[in-house]
């Protein structure tokens, strides 16, 4: 069996907390998109994407749609990984989950003009953040296997 390791949470995990906080009104922001979206090209709920045959702004739609739902999609991984790379690394943690946060404001943007190919001229940076982020997580689980 383990033994239990006490950790302090030092006072810099406030910008790791302030990310997830900033990654949430974006959220919200991506969500009203898809409902201004909705009744541009009315698409009613409970219909998740629209349909080229019932519809012939279906992809303008789909791709609002596509842009919020794959962030959402994301959004689990991220939270777990910025608290727990935060633990060790918490500046270096939230400075890349503000690049994260960027890089989505324009893969959803980008997404959204109807063109999907234009959601990763920034947006393709979050992959990278998400990748260092994954380093910072593994660094504070051998930290703590080393006591």
């Amino acid at each position: 069996m383990g033994e239990l390791v006490p950790m302090m949470i030092s006072k810099e995990y406030g910008y790791v907390a302030l990310v997830i906080a900033a990654y949430c009104i974006l959220n919200f922001w991506m969500s009203f998109q898809v409902g201004k979206a909705r009744k541009k090209y009315k698409v009613f709920y409970p219909t998740l994407y629209a349909s080229e045959s019932e519809n012939k702004d279906a992809k303008l739609f789909n791709c609002v749609q596509r842009g919020h739902q794959n962030s959402l999609e994301m959004m689990p991984m991220f939270f777990v990984l910025m608290i727990l790379g935060g633990f060790k690394h918490p500046c270096v943690a939230a400075s890349l989950g503000c690049i994260y946060i960027v890089s989505r404001y324009f893969y959803f943007t980008g997404y959204s003009t109807g063109d999907p190919q234009k959601r990763l001229s920034i947006g393709k940076y979050g992959f990278l953040a998400l990748f260092a982020l994954k380093a910072c997580t593994i660094s504070f689980g051998i930290s703590l296997l080393r006591g």
